[in-house]
């Protein structure tokens, strides 16, 4: 999406919503299924909502060419959510109230997240997310959102092995004001005490300042030997030239969405050099990871496009098993397709067929089990880790 603004991004979006290219008479006796999407187009999400928006449609047309869901086409209504929650609740009361949507797919932000659970749980819609904050599943949702997204605390708890791993043991954490950032360090601090080693300095910072240099000084009072930069794309850009022209080279790690390829290609990369980062990783070894990447055409796709591939899937072989599109039926459904000792199913299109002849069906997805507790948090996942050289990602490792 570089080199598009918000307006072409949100024509671009419009003009793919009502996917499918089924005959009209094939649907000539039902209305649309209308399912929302409402993901970072702009913003600090922005390089990861439009690839998420891009996986979901690509699953919703490949069942509408398939004959739709309970006879019906699916058509979806786009929402650009700007990774501001003020935006994304306007952005969901019109999904919910003038588009009459059962579900909403994609928030980003766990700021945005925890904005827009209240107008879906108060409404009865079915919300699936890729936030990460703890806060999230704590919500009292009443069962009416999941997210396929690891929690803060196995996300720091996986960063926290992968930075002992290093040999640091004094890490200062810098981080935004966000709803992930204090569990984060807290979860990160555990893990390390356990090996040894301790979060020596958190110090937090506001979003769009052209400096952090104070923020830098603040953290470095307390003598680390790595730092863990927990922003998004923007802030840690600023971060990382401000750390260069101090010329501080301790050892750095930060959450993929914060350097992603694109950042990175707009960054010196001497600036960017020796940046480790890790993300919740995509099952790439898995039938279901082969289906998307081929649904997409393309050769890898990240961990959050397959989990956008994942709600498509969830969303579709839910209300088939509920024969019923609602927040409810979303609801008390989601886990009889996605959890159980049913026929495992890898794709939306072999659930529904498995669905027709009568069977019970477990969803495996592309980003790992869809087995979710009873507040919405998945079990587990894999984590991939990699580290800049020369302006790059590289492969470090799956753990």
């Amino acid at each position: 999406m570089k080199g598009l603004n918000r307006r072409k991004v949100l024509k671009l979006a419009a003009a793919t919503a009502a996917v499918g290219t089924m005959p009209v008479r094939a649907y000539a006796q039902a209305e649309p299924l209308r399912v929302g999407i409402l993901t970072p187009l702009t913003g600090a999400g922005g390089n990861d909502g439009p690839r998420m928006l891009k996986a979901m449609q690509a699953v919703f047309e490949e069942v509408n060419k398939a004959g739709g869901v309970l006879g019906r086409r699916i058509e979806t209504v786009v929402e650009d959510d700007q990774t501001n929650p003020e935006a994304a609740v306007r952005a969901a009361r019109k999904l919910i109230e003038v588009n009459k949507v059962p579900v909403i797919l994609g928030t980003w932000a766990s700021a945005v997240t925890a904005a827009v659970a209240p107008v879906c749980w108060e409404s009865k819609t079915f919300l699936m997310t890729v936030s990460g904050a703890d806060t999230i599943t704590l919500l009292p949702h009443q069962g009416f959102l999941i997210r396929t997204q690891p929690n803060s605390k196995l996300q720091a708890t996986s960063h926290g092995e992968f930075v002992a791993s290093l040999g640091s043991k004094r890490v200062a954490v810098i981080g935004i004001q966000a709803p992930f950032a204090l569990p984060t360090k807290e979860h990160l601090d555990t893990l390390l005490k356990a090996k040894g080693g301790a979060v020596v300095s958190h110090v937090i910072y506001e979003k769009d300042k052209t400096t952090y240099r104070s923020e830098i000084d603040q953290a470095m009072r307390s003598n680390p030997d790595f730092l863990y930069l927990n922003g998004y794309a923007p802030d840690t850009v600023v971060l990382l030239r401000d750390l260069y022209r101090a010329n501080i080279n301790l050892g750095k790690f930060c959450q993929s969405y914060a350097v992603p390829q694109a950042t990175l290609d707009t960054m010196p990369p001497e600036v960017s050099e020796g940046v480790m980062t890790g993300q919740p990783s995509a099952d790439v070894e898995s039938t279901a990871y082969r289906s998307a990447c081929a649904r997409l055409g393309v050769k890898e796709i990240d961990g959050y496009e397959a989990q956008a591939t994942d709600w498509a899937s969830l969303t579709v072989l839910t209300i088939a098993k509920a024969k019923e599109a609602s927040g409810v039926a979303l609801k008390e459904n989601v886990r009889k397709i996605s959890q159980g000792s049913g026929e495992k199913v890898y794709n939306a299109i072999d659930g529904l067929k498995a669905i027709a002849a009568g069977k019970e069906i477990n969803y495996e997805g592309a980003s790992g089990p869809c087995d979710f507790t009873d507040i919405g948090d998945i079990s587990g996942c894999r984590f991939r880790y990699m580290k800049v050289a020369k302006g790059k990602l590289e492969f470090l490792k799956l753990v």
